[in-house]
């Protein structure tokens, strides 16, 4: 796999990368306590975790058929961020396989970066606490450029906006619509936390396993 050494492959984080959701949605049932709400539906929740901590919180709020206005969920979302923040990987972990895929993509020469929605005064310290800052030559957060699905967010974690030396590797919507709009080669992991069905977003490539992630990447380079 000579070809990675000319290779940038921008990752998303939460889903992609790491299980974040135990920790996200436990952080919400702590925040939405505050209205006096049990928790909520964990796998509901799950789904929704690439889209930010305010729709967590609006959609908890809908399932639970409760009322808030726009200053009161505000206030829960910054002390949302808030406890994430304190306790961000007390129960977040890599996926299975994620770490010495990483290993032996960087051993191949590819040039590694993550492009998260997730905002990065939180991704790097997730990123530090389990050991995997080392992997990646940027981390760009969401709210640090025009995020995805902007093509922006892509060209800024990598670097550069040659699009044929540029993979995205996602599991959402987000990950696979900014892909497509910044022409570059895109691979979709299939347990993440996406709401659409898999086969509907469209990705040149779909695995189940990050370790079949170096085979994918021969599959969509070979084609150009």
């Amino acid at each position: 796999m000579t070809y990675l050494r000319k290779k940038t492959i921008c990752f998303d984080l939460d889903g992609t990368l790491v299980h974040t959701a135990p920790d996200l949605v436990r952080v919400l049932n702590m925040v939405i306590a505050e209205e006096g709400l049990t928790e909520t539906d964990y796998k509901s929740a799950a789904k929704s975790v690439g889209y930010g901590a305010m729709r967590l919180i609006e959609e908890a709020f809908a399932r639970a058929g409760h009322q808030a206005s726009k200053e009161r969920k505000t206030e829960l979302w910054h002390l949302f961020l808030a406890k994430y923040a304190e306790s961000i990987a007390d129960l977040s972990q890599p996926y299975p396989g994620v770490i010495e895929t990483l290993q032996f993509l960087k051993r191949q020469g590819a040039t590694l970066a993550v492009c998260t929605n997730k905002p990065g005064y939180l991704a790097r310290p997730l990123l530090d606490a389990l050991g995997m800052t080392h992997f990646f030559d940027r981390v760009v957060g969401g709210d640090e450029t025009n995020k995805k699905p902007s093509p922006e967010h892509i060209w800024a974690s990598a670097g550069h906006n040659k699009a044929l030396d540029i993979a995205m590797i996602g599991d959402s919507y987000p990950d696979m619509r900014a892909a497509h709009n910044a022409k570059v080669a895109s691979i979709l992991v299939t347990y993440g936390y996406s709401q659409i069905s898999p086969h509907k977003l469209k990705a040149d490539v779909r695995i189940r396993n990050f370790r079949d992630l170096p085979s994918a990447l021969d599959i969509v380079w070979s084609r150009l």
